[in-house]
């Protein structure tokens, strides 16, 4: 262990005693101030890596004490700010110009400090003097912050490794793995050129929502360390008396937030991953219908296509109590040890989730039922995905915010339908023909390639012990396969024909006749090479 390391170690000691956070793990309490208050200004003199953790756990008053949450709250945008002139210098280094020739207006006092970065309000010079400019935020990083989170990254990569080589029990939870996760999403996060593009993206996939809002990126403005977008106005989503003054419905605010969630995990498979309070405001033009305006895109998430699928059919499973399905997917997924049985693994879901299935789906906290299923997971040695380990704790943030405004939220009554919906588009019949239509310019492209391959590698396993007869043999067998394959590509061809001309809807201009009937005997002569082609197996 470098001398560095072991100073961090000595400095992280020294912070735990100064604010008597002894007492969390049961000594008797040294300090007289309250104890959020102490934990809250611990986590903030350790630094950044520190300032995220307390941000993650502010967002859950329903598993933290609540003079511990409401004061870690105070996490999300009120970090002690860098001076504002450190702010301007940054912004006139790397954009080359004067502050005053960027902007028409720079506000040096900060609108809010978080822990890798913070924000200034500012407006950009009107195009002619007769306009006005627009309101921008400027977001700049913190000086030095990278060299900050290096270090105690570096210090959980030696805690990670040192936790799985001397606690056993340790292994299941991947720590090094875990801090690989985090590691990129945190230093993805000082790339404010990516937090550009994650901007964008998001206002590409809901440019056209009633339900959320994401603001348009200056280009010209942004570089890796400074960051120009639109200003939003709004309410800050924590402000509960200011909402409910204004009459806003609190069972949609909250049940709009479920929604926007599940698509974007599963529609657009692209979800903003730090969704705590500080970074959502609600446009309350319409207090009956509050729209989202969303902010801080410095880390986002995303899914491969078999984790989507697992995760959304788990999510189904439990939905209808079927236990059986979902044990069934843990050990098809990988996700349980090689030899685990499904039947034991099926009746350890069911005896956690059928004393909570008693209450109410509106009473069963996601935060809970997950903690549940970590007992379980322990049991059966299951390690931790890391890929969901972002996925898990936006969820978490998700569910705690919408109960803060709507105790009564059902987030799976809200979430079902959505789930349902990307079943039947990602494994109904037309998403098959899609991907079978994408597939078959590749396929018969290869078919050609496919017999000259297959001799080669025959010869070259076989060498000359295979006779000549066997060789004839095996190319009639080739031929006999070549033209089985041709008859199912031109049947599915025919049939994919069928299904395009009879859903044009009517804009059938260049069809000379009945289009109805053409895709009947289409589809007819499709499934008639098909037949042909299974008779001939």
């Amino acid at each position: 262990m470098t001398l560095g390391r072991l100073g961090r170690l000595w400095q992280i000691q020294r912070v735990i005693r100064k604010y008597g956070l002894l007492e969390f793990i049961g000594h008797k309490p040294t300090r007289t101030e309250p104890r959020g208050q102490r934990l809250r200004r611990a986590l903030e003199e350790l630094g950044p890596v520190f300032v995220k953790l307390g941000q993650a756990l502010s967002t859950r008053p329903d598993l933290l004490p609540a003079d511990i949450a409401l004061e870690l709250t105070q996490l999300q945008d009120r970090v002690p700010p860098f001076p504002g002139r450190e702010a301007k210098a940054e912004i006139e280094r790397v954009l080359g110009k004067r502050v005053e020739d960027l902007f028409a207006e720079f506000d040096l006092t900060p609108l809010a400090s978080a822990s890798v970065a913070q924000v200034h309000a500012a407006r950009l010079k009107p195009a002619s003097a007769r306009e006005p400019g627009l309101d921008v935020i400027v977001k700049v990083l913190r000086p030095d912050v990278a060299r900050m989170i290096r270090r105690d990254v570096n210090l959980m990569h030696l805690l990670a490794a040192l936790a799985e080589r001397w606690i056993p029990e340790s292994r299941r939870l991947c720590p090094r793995e875990v801090v690989n996760e985090y590691e990129t999403v945190i230093f993805d996060e000082l790339d404010l050129m990516r937090e550009g593009a994650n901007a964008s993206q998001l206002r590409r996939n809901w440019i056209h929502s009633d339900i959320i809002y994401h603001p348009l990126v200056f280009w010209d403005y942004t570089r890796p360390s400074v960051l120009v977008m639109e200003r939003l106005d709004g309410i800050k989503i924590d402000d509960v008396a200011r909402l409910k003054a204004l009459g806003v419905d609190f069972q949609v605010l909250a049940e709009r937030g479920v929604e926007v969630f599940f698509k974007q995990v599963f529609r657009d498979n692209f979800f903003h991953a730090d969704m705590h309070p500080g970074n959502i405001f609600v446009d309350v033009e319409d207090p009956k219908k509050p729209r989202y305006h969303a902010v801080d895109f410095g880390i986002v998430g995303s899914l491969t296509s078999s984790d989507q699928r697992y995760l959304a059919e788990n999510f189904l499973a439990f939905f209808n109590q079927d236990y059986r399905r979902i044990a069934e997917l843990h050990v098809q997924s990988g996700w349980v040890p090689a030899g685990t049985r499904a039947e034991a693994f099926e009746s350890a879901i069911r005896t956690v989730c059928e004393p909570i299935f008693q209450r109410p789906l509106k009473d069963i906290s996601f935060g809970f039922f997950l903690m549940r299923l970590f007992q379980i997971a322990r049991r059966f040695q299951m390690p931790v995905q890391p890929q969901l380990v972002l996925l898990q704790k936006t969820l978490l943030q998700i569910e705690g915010l919408g109960r803060q405004l709507y105790p009564e939220l059902d987030l799976w009554k809200t979430a079902k339908p959505i789930l349902e919906d990307w079943m039947r588009t990602r494994l109904g019949p037309a998403a098959n023909l899609e991907r079978l239509r994408a597939q078959l310019p590749v396929l018969i492209e290869a078919l050609p390639q496919l017999v000259p391959q297959a001799l080669q590698r025959l010869s070259e396993s076989g060498g000359s012990a295979v006779s000549h007869k066997a060789l004839e043999d095996f190319r009639a067998e080739i031929r006999q396969g070549q033209q089985r394959n041709r008859r199912l590509i031109i049947g599915a061809t025919l049939v994919l024909g069928a299904v395009l001309i009879y859903g044009l809807d009517g804009y059938r201009p260049w069809l000379v006749f009945n289009a109805p009937l053409l895709s009947w005997l289409l589809g007819g002569l499709g499934l008639w090479f098909w037949a042909r082609s299974a008779r001939s197996d």
